[in-house]
């Protein structure tokens, strides 16, 4: 230890390593190597909390074994609970996106886990004849079962977030919707006039679509309990003791209390990358159908004089610095943003998924950086989308009904009543003239007042009713 570092070495050679440093020569070498997206593994938490679950399990495992000396085995499991807690993960220096198959990510856990404890053990960092980052933290272990398992466990942390997310955001629909279900406004077929409906089915229905997404994200989860902790290097468990994969997995439920499970057959589990594709498709609809819904918000209060106008959304900010008073609806905006990123996102899971070859997929650092900026963004947006925007729309219930009387799309309701020619012949003349449907009915005779009054009420074509018989 001179001047403020300490001399380590690895199989390419010695370098200095700081001397406050957790982290290793590998991790140094790895920080070098990769300024790639500028986001470090620090940024990611749950990621760092999983790898440390991992490592306290699989000395738990070896001790049990009888492979790992118990003290030793304690003293790691002491600094992976204090990782747990939060601490030291500003130790985990290396870029997320890294060559090596997460080799990097593995190692810089490895390192910094053994030297903290070192220290609990009383020696010094860097100290490694008395615990060693390879041959004690990461005995039994391959960076090709502990990256993608902690990935998983990482995963379903994040996934239970969005689904608190979408909850939220679904639950502030159906809220409006119950608000909204006396509002009766014309719907469209693309973009023309349709049939009548209240603003409150148009609400309610967005809350449904999203508590369907919920579902969908649920079982995409259930998908990622499945680990390879034990395949060592490509599934063989080569080094690994024969009890260890079901010992380290019951001890991995124990620490994290998920349903984890092993993976039947270990070769597969440690090539095949198809469950992050299938969660990124999952995402990926989530993302297609907020974005589908906020396209609908912008429409709906699109004017406000010169628009639909039917809604109002909350003003959040001024729209222009050159057009005074201009409200632009930067809410749903921001949501589109975010939905157009994850579909970028899953681009890259599947290409990235793609791209493994035989035994490995060495693509998974880029797999778990797209989903992981997935998840995050899709959680704040539901988030923003419900407080920012959707908790604080109005309906203008007059403009609503304006549209409904106006509307040329009160000929279907007659249809059953006239036929769908006659229907035609009134829509057109209306469409000519300006004149109103129920006016233009009434001057040739084809029903009473009264027939009109009952087929026409708005109110009674919002949901079905019986019709005359022929």
């Amino acid at each position: 230890m001179t001047s403020g570092f300490r001399l380590e070495h690895d199989s390419l050679g010695e370098m200095p390593v700081p001397a406050e440093a957790y982290y290793g020569i590998q991790t140094l070498r790895a920080r070098d190597n990769f300024h790639i997206t500028g986001i470090t593994m620090a940024h990611y938490p749950r990621f760092i909390t999983a790898l440390a679950h991992v490592k306290h399990a699989a000395a738990m495992a070896n001790a049990s074994l009888g492979l790992l000396d118990e003290r030793k085995s304690r003293a790691i499991g002491r600094a992976c609970e204090e990782m747990v807690s939060g601490l030291l993960h500003d130790q985990f220096v290396v870029d997320v996106v890294q060559g090596g198959a997460g080799t990097s990510a593995n190692m810089n856990a490895n390192e910094v886990i053994c030297n903290r404890a070192l220290e609990l053990l009383g020696h010094e960092r860097g100290q490694y004849e008395f615990l060693h980052p390879l041959n004690d933290v990461n005995m039994s272990q391959s960076t090709n079962d502990v990256y993608p398992s902690a990935l998983n466990i990482a995963l379903i942390f994040d996934l239970r977030e969005l689904i608190e997310a979408m909850e939220h955001l679904r639950k502030a629909f159906r809220r409006k919707g119950e608000e909204f279900a006396d509002v009766i406004k014309m719907g469209r077929t693309q973009l023309q006039d349709a049939v009548p409906m209240t603003l409150g089915q148009e609400f309610t229905a967005w809350s449904v679509t999203i508590g369907e997404d919920v579902q969908r994200v649920d079982e995409a989860e259930d998908l990622v309990y499945e680990i390879n902790m034990g395949a060592t290097a490509i599934g063989t468990s080569l080094n690994a003791h024969p009890d260890y994969t079901r010992t380290v997995t019951e001890k991995l439920v124990e620490i994290t209390t998920l349903k984890l499970v092993s993976s039947p057959d270990l070769v597969e589990a440690t090539q095949d990358t198809g469950v992050y594709v299938q969660l990124s498709g999952v995402l990926k609809r989530v993302a297609v159908k907020l974005s589908k819904i906020c396209n609908d918000l912008r429409l709906l209060s699109s004017g406000p004089r010169c628009g639909l106008n039917e809604i109002n959304l909350p003003a959040m900010q001024p729209g222009s610095s050159i057009m005074p008073g201009k409200v632009n609806p930067v809410i749903p905006e921001v949501v589109n943003q975010v939905a157009f990123a994850v579909i970028g996102h899953d681009v890259t899971v599947s290409m990235a998924s793609e791209a493994g070859q035989l035994e490995l997929n060495v693509m998974e650092p880029v797999i778990a950086f797209s989903l992981f900026q997935t998840i995050n963004m899709l959680r704040r947006a539901c988030l923003t989308l419900a407080d920012k925007c959707v908790s604080g729309i109005t309906a203008n219930r007059e403009r609503c009904r304006e549209l409904v009387e106006n509307s040329i799309g009160l000929v279907t309701a007659l249809n059953p009543h006239i036929g769908y020619e006659k229907s035609a012949e009134i829509a057109k003349e209306a469409m000519r003239t300006g004149g109103s449907v129920y006016d233009i009915v009434l001057q040739k005779g084809y029903l009473s007042r009264d027939e009109l009054e009952d087929i026409l009420k708005p109110e009674n074509m919002v949901r079905p009713r019986y019709m005359p018989r022929k």
